[in-house]
C-alpha cells in the first residue's frame, strides 16, 4: 500500500512499540523491507521524531550477538539515503569491522564503501581504514571487498596493496584474482606506462585454477599487449578453457574470442602455428562447436601446416566409421568432407593424399556426405589431370558398392567423360554388365520368376515317420524342403535394381556414357571388328533397357523423356558422325569447366572482400596518435571493455544515451492526457523482445484527493494485458507511478488504448438522487409532466411541425421549498407516419429521495392512462 502511494500516518508507531521489539529473524527481516520504503522525511524534508526511536533499534541490531542479524541490517545501511540516521551509527559499523564472522565483516566493508561514496563526511578516513583492514584480513570474500572499494575510491592504496603481494597473487582466491585482473586493467589503460609493472602478473594469472580468472587474463593481456608471445600464451589459455570446459555454452564464446583474435592481421600468423591445438577442440561432441572450429582452422590454415591438418581431418574422418550411426555424426562427416575439399582446393599438393579416403565414402549411407565427395572427386578430376588415373582406378573400385541412385549417376557421369585410355573403357563396361546383372533383362527376369514356382523342386528332407500317438492311433511327420530361393531384393545388381524400382534416369546417364566411351573407343582401336563389337554391345544394353522400360516388370513404367534420350544415343552410335564425337566428348566438358571457372572467380572475389574488411583503412586526413603524446584524459576516453561488459550484462549498449538528447528517454514519453485535465498522465514505453512496460505517470492537479485512481487498459490485436494495474489514491497535486504490462504474441500492428478513473469525495450534503423513466406512448399530453410549468399546447406545436424531436429543462418546486429538475428528450419518427408512438426518457433530479421518486410515479401513471 505504501508503494502505492497510501498515506499512512498512524502505522508507523505502531509498528515501533509492537513489532520492532520482537527478536524474531523472519520478522526483523520484513521490518528491514519496511524501512526500506516507508517514508521518513515530513513534507519538508525533515526527518521524523519517530525514525529517532528505529535509529536507536538500528545501533541495537549492529551489536547484536547474532551474526546474520548484524549482516542484514549492515546490507540494509547500504540502502539508506537519510545522513542523519548514519551519522549515530558510525562507530557501530567501524567496530563491525573486527568481528569474529567473516558474513559481518564482508557486509561492513560494503556499508562503509556505500556511505563514504554517497555521505563522504561520515567517515573521510574510509580508504585508510579498510586498507589497514586489508592488510590484516585473511577471508578471501572480505579482501574481495575491500579491495574492491579501494579500486574506486582510493586507486593509489589499492595499487600499493597489489605492489606488496604481487608474486603471492596466485594463492588469491578467484573472487579476489577477478578483482585484481580488472584494477590491472584499468590502470594500465589510463596509465599504459604501467604495462610493463604488471603483465608479468597477468601471465601467472593465466595459470589460475578458476577457469574466470584465466578468461578475463587472457583478454586483459591481449587488450594490453600485442607482442606474439602474450597473444600466443592468450591463444593457448583460451584452447585450453575450450578443451576443459564440459558447458557447450561456455565453449563457444571463448571460440567467438579466438575468432576475434584471428581477425587481426598481426595475430593470425602467431594462431597459424596453433593450429593442431585448435584442433584438439574435435574431440568435443557439439556440431556447433566443431563446426566453427574447423572454420577457424581453414581460415588459418597454410603452406606450413597443412599436411599436419590433412592429417589429422583424415584421422577425423575414419573415426566417424567406427562410431554408432547417428544423426549429428553424419552432419559431422560431411563438414569434414567440406573441408578436406576446401584443403584440397587452395592446395592441390594435397588432394592426392585426400582423395583415396573421401572415395570410400561414395557408397556412404549418408547421400548429403556422398553427394559432398561426389562433388569434390568432380572438380578435383577437371582440375589436377595428374590425378585422373588414380581418381579413375578408386572411383571403379567403389562403384559396385554405390547405394544412392543420384550418386550413381554421378559417378557414370565421371567414368563416362574421363576414361581415356582402351583398358578403363573396358573396365567401365565390365562395370556396368556387372551391375545390370544377366541381360536381357526381361527374359532373364521372367525365367527367375517362373523358375521360383515350379512346385518339384520341394523334395522331402529324411523319410517319413510313423508316430503313436497318446491315443493308440498312428500318426505321420514329414520334413519338406524348397530349393526356392527367397527373393529379396538386396540380392540384385545396383543398377538392375534402380531400373526395377522404375528409376530410368539413371537408365538415360548410363546411356550417355555409353556413347561417350564406345565413341573414344572408336578413336583408340583401328580394328573396325572391336569397334563393331564394343558398340553392339553398348546398344544391346540400351535395347534391353528400353525393353525393360516398355515391359510390366518395373514399378514405373519409363518417361517419353527418357526413351527419346536412349533413343538418341542409339541413333549417334549407329552413325557415329564427327560432330556428335564433338558434342559428348569435348562440349561437356569444356561445360563443367566454365562452370568450375565461375565459381572459383567468384570464391576469389569473396575472399578479396572479406580481406578488405579485415584490412585498416586510413584516409589521407587522418590524424595520428602517438601513444607518448597523448593526454590522459584522452587515454581514459577509450572504450573500457569491462565497463562495456557490465553495461551489456545490463542490457544498456549505448553508452552516449544521456549525452545524447536523441536517444534519450524523453524522447520516449506519449502524452496520454491534456495539461488542463484534472489528472495528468503520460507514458515511457519501453519494449524488451516480446514484452512491453508502460511506465504510466499521473499527477493529481485538483486540490482535492482523488481515490481509487485507477489506470484502465485495453488493447486491440495479437496484445495481452499481463496484470490490471492496482488503484491509488492521489493526494492534491500529488503524483505516482503506475506500471502496466503487454506480452506481444506476434509482430502483427496493435493497440493500447484506455483510461483514467477516479473516484471524488463529496461532501454529504451534495447528494443528487436522480429518476429516470422512459416514455413509450401515441402522443404527449400535459398530464404526461404533473409539472404546472410545462404547456401541453406548446409541446404539442413542437412536435406537431417538421421537427420530429424536442429537449426541455423544467423546473419546480415543492409546497415545502422541495426543488426538482426534469430533463425531457422525446422523439416521434416523421417516417412513420402520423401515428407513430413517442419515445424518449425524462431524467429526474431532486436532493431528496422522496421527491425524485414520488415524481417518476406520477410520470409512469399518467404514461399508463394516456396509453390506455
Amino acid at each position: 500500500m505504501i508503494l502505492n502511494g497510501e498515506k499512512l500516518p498512524g502505522l508507523l508507531m505502531t509498528i515501533i512499540r509492537f513489532v520492532l521489539p520482537l527478536q524474531d529473524h523472519t520478522i526483523k527481516k520484513l521490518l528491514l523491507v519496511f524501512w526500506e520504503i516507508v517514508p521518513k522525511t515530513t513534507p519538508d524534508g525533515r526527518l521524523l521524531q519517530e525514525m529517532i526511536l528505529v535509529c536507536d533499534a538500528y545501533r541495537k541490531d549492529l551489536q547484536h550477538p547474532n551474526e546474520f542479524i548484524r549482516g542484514s541490517t549492515l546490507r540494509f545501511l547500504c540502502k539508506l539515503k537519510e545522513a542523519e540516521l548514519l551519522e549515530p551509527l558510525m562507530p557501530a559499523i567501524r567496530a563491525c569491522l573486527e568481528h569474529r564472522h567473516s558474513y559481518v565483516r564482508r557486509n561492513a566493508v560494503l556499508a562503509i564503501y556505500t556511505i563514504y561514496r554517497n555521505f563522504e563526511h561520515l567517515i573521510p578516513d574510509a580508504p585508510e581504514l579498510i586498507h589497514d583492514f586489508l592488510v590484516n584480513e585473511k577471508d578471501a570474500s572480505c579482501k574481495r571487498n575491500a579491495f574492491m572499494m579501494l579500486i574506486h575510491a582510493d586507486q593509489d592504496r589499492a595499487l600499493d596493496y597489489l605492489s606488496t603481494c604481487i608474486d603471492q597473487v596466485q594463492t588469491f582466491g578467484d573472487i579476489l584474482q577477478l578483482v585484481i585482473v580488472e584494477l590491472i586493467y584499468k590502470v594500465c589503460h589510463a596509465n599504459p606506462s604501467e604495462r610493463a609493472r604488471f603483465i608479468r602478473c597477468i601471465y601467472n594469472l593465466l595459470q589460475s585454477s578458476s577457469p574466470a580468472v584465466k578468461y578475463e587474463a587472457a583478454g586483459t593481456l591481449v587488450t594490453l599487449s600485442s607482442a606474439p608471445t602474450a597473444i600466443k600464451a592468450a591463444a593457448q589459455c583460451y584452447i585450453d578453457l575450450i578443451i576443459k570446459e564440459s558447458d557447450n555454452n561456455v565453449k563457444l564464446i571463448v571460440l567467438d574470442r579466438l575468432i576475434e583474435l584471428k581477425e587481426h592481421p598481426s595475430h593470425e600468423r602467431v594462431l597459424q602455428d596453433l593450429v593442431m591445438d585448435i584442433l584438439r577442440v574435435l574431440s568435443t561432441p557439439d556440431l556447433e562447436v566443431r563446426k566453427k572450429t574447423l572454420q577457424l582452422a581453414l581460415d588459418l590454415v597454410s603452406s606450413r601446416n597443412v599436411e599436419e591438418l590433412v592429417i589429422v581431418l583424415k584421422k577425423e574422418v575414419i573415426k566417424t566409421n567406427n562410431v554408432t550411426e547417428h544423426e549429428d555424426t553424419d552432419k559431422y562427416r560431411q563438414l569434414l568432407v567440406r573441408t578436406l575439399h576446401s584443403c584440397s582446393v587452395r592446395f592441390p599438393d594435397m588432394a592426392a593424399n585426400v582423395i583415396p579416403v573421401l572415395m570410400e565414402f561414395l557408397s556412404d549411407n549418408n547421400e548429403a556426405a556422398a553427394a559432398d565427395v561426389l562433388e569434390f572427386v568432380r572438380e578435383a578430376i577437371q582440375r589436377f589431370e595428374n590425378l585422373r588415373p588414380l581418381i579413375v582406378e578408386k572411383m571403379l573400385e567403389v562403384f559396385h558398392a554405390i547405394k544412392s541412385v543420384k550418386i550413381y549417376r554421378g559417378a557414370l557421369w565421371i567414368l563416362g567423360e574421363y576414361c581415356s585410355t582402351k583398358e578403363d573403357i573396358q573396365s567401365v563396361m565390365t562395370e556396368v554388365r556387372r551391375s545390370l546383372g544377366e541381360i536381357p533383362i526381361v527374359e532373364s527376369e521372367i525365367k527367375k520368376e517362373a523358375g521360383e514356382l515350379k512346385p518339384e523342386e520341394e523334395v522331402p528332407v529324411g523319410p517319413a515317420q510313423k508316430l503313436v500317438t497318446e491315443m493308440g492311433t498312428y500318426a505321420t511327420q514329414s520334413a519338406l524342403s524348397s530349393s526356392r530361393p527367397a527373393k529379396k531384393e538386396e540380392d540384385r545388381p545396383p543398377l538392375r535394381g534402380f531400373l526395377l524400382d522404375g528409376d530410368f534416369f539413371v537408365a538415360a546417364s548410363l546411356a550417355t556414357t555409353l556413347t561417350k566411351i564406345a565413341l573414344r573407343y572408336v578413336s583408340l582401336v583401328q580394328e573396325k571388328k572391336k569397334q563393331n563389337s564394343f558398340n553392339a554391345e553398348a546398344m544391346l544394353l540400351m535395347a534391353t533397357i528400353l525393353h525393360l522400360g516398355k515391359s510390366s516388370l518395373p514399378k514405373k513404367p519409363i518417361t517419353d523423356d527418357d526413351v527419346d534420350r536412349i533413343s538418341l544415343c542409339l541413333k549417334v552410335l549407329s552413325e557415329c558422325s564427327p560432330l556428335m564425337n564433338d558434342i559428348f566428348n569435348k562440349e561437356c566438358r569444356q561445360s563443367l569447366s566454365h562452370m568450375l571457372s565461375a565459381k572459383l572467380e567468384e570464391e576469389k572475389l569473396s575472399q578479396k572482400k572479406e580481406s578488405e574488411k579485415r584490412n585498416v583503412t586510413i584516409q589521407p586526413d587522418d590524424p595520428i596518435s602517438f601513444m607518448q603524446l597523448t593526454a590522459k584524459n584522452e587515454m581514459s576516453s577509450k572504450e573500457d571493455q569491462f565497463q562495456l561488459s557490465l553495461l551489456a550484462a545490463m542490457g544498456n549498449t549505448q553508452r552516449k544515451e544521456a549525452a545524447d538528447p536523441l536517444a534519450s528517454k524523453l524522447n520516449k514519453v506519449t502524452q496520454l492526457t491534456g495539461f488542463s485535465d484534472p489528472v495528468y498522465a503520460e507514458a515511457y514505453v519501453h519494449v524488451n523482445q516480446y514484452d512491453i512496460v508502460l511506465d504510466v505517470l499521473v499527477v493529481n492537479q485538483t486540490s482535492d484527493t482523488l481515490q481509487n485512481c485507477t489506470l484502465e487498459l485495453a488493447t486491440l490485436g495479437d496484445l495481452k494485458l499481463v496484470e490490471k494495474p492496482s488503484p491509488l489514491t492521489l493526494a492534491p497535486h500529488d503524483f505516482a507511478n503506475i506500471k502496466a504490462n503487454v506480452k506481444v504474441a506476434s509482430t502483427e500492428n496493435g493497440i493500447i488504448f484506455g483510461n483514467v478513473v477516479m473516484s471524488l469525495e463529496l461532501p454529504a450534503t451534495e447528494t443528487v438522487w436522480f429518476s429516470v423513466i422512459f416514455i413509450l406512448t401515441s402522443w404527449i399530453t400535459s398530464s404526461l409532466l404533473p409539472v404546472q410549468m410545462l404547456s401541453s399546447d406548446r409541446c404539442g406545436r413542437n412536435l406537431n411541425g417538421k421537427t420530429s424531436f424536442m429537449a426541455a429543462n423544467l423546473y419546480a418546486r415543492s409546497i415545502f421549498g422541495e426543488d426538482a429538475l426534469a430533463n425531457v428528450s422525446i422523439e416521434k419518427p416523421i417516417h412513420l407516419g402520423p401515428e407513430a408512438p413517442v419515445t424518449g426518457h425524462i431524467r429526474i433530479r431532486a436532493k431528496s429521495q422522496g421527491m425524485a421518486l414520488s415524481l417518476g410515479d406520477k410520470i409512469n401513471l399518467s404514461q399508463k392512462k394516456t396509453s390506455l
